[in-house]
């Protein structure tokens, strides 16, 4: 749990898919489609201003009804976006996941944008993080190694 996240986007990569707060929602839709992904950043001059994800388009722009080809991202993304640092811990990042009912975080140092941990990105490195300490453990039963 004390992994930093800096440590995550060095299994993962720091690749972010992102777009400008001008870009519509039918243009963002079909960046997040091309590549697989629920969510963009939104970038101005290479800061984060925002982020965009399927659920701003459920909410903020499906259930009101918005027209998706004149849209524009910064008029529906989440511009208070909460952002982390590369020494921020795997347990500080599920606490955030779960008291933000949030789902990705961009890390952040000096305001320069270094990747983005999703909630997938946690529950992949705990179920590795398991899997080697019971495979430790097997090993220690059957006297493979030293405690």
């Amino acid at each position: 749990m004390n992994t930093p996240a800096g440590a995550l986007l060095g299994r993962k990569g720091s690749t972010v898919f992102s777009v400008a707060p001008s870009t519509t929602v039918a243009d963002a839709v079909h960046v997040m489609n091309q590549n697989k992904v629920g969510c963009l950043v939104v970038l101005e001059s290479d800061r984060v201003a925002g982020i965009f994800t399927e659920r701003d388009v459920l909410t903020r722009v499906v259930a009101a009804n918005l027209d998706p080809r004149s849209t524009r991202v910064d008029e529906v993304m989440t511009s208070s976006v909460i952002t982390i640092t590369a020494v921020t811990t795997v347990g500080e990042i599920m606490n955030v996941f779960t008291s933000k009912r949030c789902r990705h975080l961009p890390v952040v140092e000096n305001n320069h944008l270094l990747g983005l941990i999703s909630i997938g990105d946690v529950s992949r490195w705990l179920v590795d993080s398991h899997r080697a300490e019971a495979e430790h453990l097997r090993r220690y039963i059957d006297g493979e190694v030293a405690p």
